[in-house]
């Protein structure tokens, strides 16, 4: 079994950093549905600004409110504005890697949903391995093969 990512908040912007509330990320509910992250789920958080890398798990906010809100000790780690990352992932077998079709949502300055996209990884005849980020219309924006061979 391999970690693997599942879904990404790519480029979201915090919009609150509260020490003083129980420790979690609080999101938008609908950018984790879009992104195929789940309430209570352990997330791990890529600050753009700063670099800190922290783990800590998701509470739903307010609908539509586009918040990402830092709470207890992950508050000390993003400040209002940062750009950060926020990753989801799951254990998969390496044979089942194709079928695996991560979705990633990236966020305007207001924290709107800019681009939804898939990642997508596929085995040629030669069993190498290739990556494509597709659009939300499945269109291809292909990327050279990273890795090769099984």
């Amino acid at each position: 079994m391999r970690k693997i990512v599942a879904g990404k908040l790519h480029g979201i912007h915090v919009t609150e950093a509260n020490l003083n509330y129980h420790g979690s990320i609080t999101l938008d509910p609908d950018h984790c549905e879009a992104a195929g992250i789940l309430p209570m789920e352990f997330v791990e958080i890529w600050n753009k600004s700063s670099g800190a890398r922290i783990s800590t798990y998701v509470i739903l906010g307010e609908r539509g409110s586009r918040c990402c809100i830092l709470n207890g000790a992950a508050a000390r780690t993003c400040q209002p504005g940062d750009q950060v990352i926020v990753c989801n992932s799951i254990y998969l077998d390496e044979s089942e890697i194709t079928s695996l079709k991560p979705r990633i949502v990236t966020f305007d300055e207001n924290n709107h949903m800019r681009e939804r996209l898939r990642y997508s990884v596929d085995l040629d005849a030669h069993g190498r391995y290739s990556f494509a980020m597709l659009n939300e219309a499945e269109e291809a924006l292909v990327i050279p093969a990273l890795v090769s061979g099984v």
